[in-house]
């Protein structure tokens, strides 16, 4: 005999008691658990709180393992998986996120983060955003431009500068900038990013056209009628109104005792031949390149430091037209050039 205690009912046996447990809207067994409960109800907060147990309250479905149940509820309900809540709407869930502190969703994708770390990681990677500022913009090129005005940043190569003129310097180089000036010199047609690179390759007397400082500076004094560029009253001048070339070059008189002497600037060098490239440079040559900006006027030694000072544009002086005319006749007598 098998007696029930919940319902008062006596079996003839225990297969007949485990049917009505089965059938009775008084019993509801969790045969996992082997319990048995008075209520669907009881039952069914049984499953959701026990850790036995990965059920899905809203489909009322069972799964084997809980990333299954939340595989689950991602695709089927709208779902927090961090506070492990169903809400009835996807408005409803939207307001979840941004009323509780403890996400760190992003606003362009949606996507949900465990903190603000990975949050801004992610922002800066796939949505153009500055973390320092907590900022995001819609495209490459505004964050460049905050990066560069605001950080003194190149957002490419992930680097910081000291300075603006640092930063421009940068992103003026050959990092950033073609190659697309061609050297017009016989023998040559390397490709530089800038007319001052290109100028500085003839200053070197490094071009295969056998094109010199002197030489450049003599067909740009030439050229240069009105003394836009040139300073007429630094130009030592030989026949036709062209700058003589200096040629000075030290001996052994230069030694006083310990080193090779400069006896312009008393600089000291360790061998004679440092000595006398030291004096074939620039350095000691007359200042014959000005700014052509009336309230700047700096003065340089080589073309290729004026066309540094235009193309940074550091004084304002590619906004005046004469300017930019000169330096398209320039151009365009670097293209010429024939030697």
């Amino acid at each position: 005999m098998a007696y029930c205690k919940r319902c008062e009912r006596s079996f003839p046996h225990l297969r007949a008691l485990e049917q009505h447990i089965q059938n009775s809207n008084s019993h509801w067994l969790c045969d996992d658990c082997d319990i048995d409960f008075e209520t669907f109800s009881a039952r069914r907060e049984h499953f959701i709180q026990s850790p036995n147990h990965h059920y899905c309250r809203e489909c009322d479905r069972h799964f084997r393992f809980d990333e299954s149940r939340r595989q689950h509820m991602d695709a089927k309900h709208w779902y927090c998986r961090l506070h492990d809540k169903v809400f009835k709407s996807e408005a409803g869930l939207e307001s979840h996120y941004k009323q509780s502190s403890d996400h760190n969703l992003c606003s362009e994708c949606g996507a949900d983060f465990d903190d603000a770390n990975d949050l801004w990681e992610h922002a800066e990677e796939d949505h153009d955003a500055c973390r320092q500022c907590q900022e995001i913009f819609d495209s490459r090129a505004e964050l460049r431009s905050h990066d560069r005005d605001v950080h003194t940043y190149c957002t490419d190569c992930q680097r910081g500068f000291l300075n603006g003129n640092n930063l421009r310097q940068h992103l003026d180089s050959k990092i950033h900038q073609p190659a697309n000036v061609r050297c017009p010199g016989r023998g040559c047609g390397r490709l530089f990013i800038s007319h001052g690179a290109l100028t500085l390759h003839f200053e070197s007397g490094t071009c295969p056209s056998g094109m010199t400082r002197g030489e450049l500076n003599r067909l740009v004094v030439r050229a240069d009628r009105n003394n836009y560029i040139t300073n007429p009253d630094r130009l030592l001048t030989g026949p036709l109104g062209q700058p003589l070339a200096k040629s000075t070059w030290a001996t052994e008189l230069s030694w006083n005792g310990e080193e090779y002497e400069c006896f312009l600037c008393h600089s000291t060098f360790a061998t004679l031949g440092r000595l006398n490239l030291h004096l074939q440079s620039p350095r000691h040559e007359e200042k014959i390149y000005r700014c052509p900006k009336s309230d700047c006027r700096t003065q340089f030694v080589t073309l290729s430091g004026l066309c540094q000072h235009v193309e940074g544009g550091s004084c304002g002086v590619r906004i005046f037209r004469r300017v930019r005319d000169v330096m398209e006749s320039l151009k365009k007598g670097f293209n010429a050039l024939t030697v």
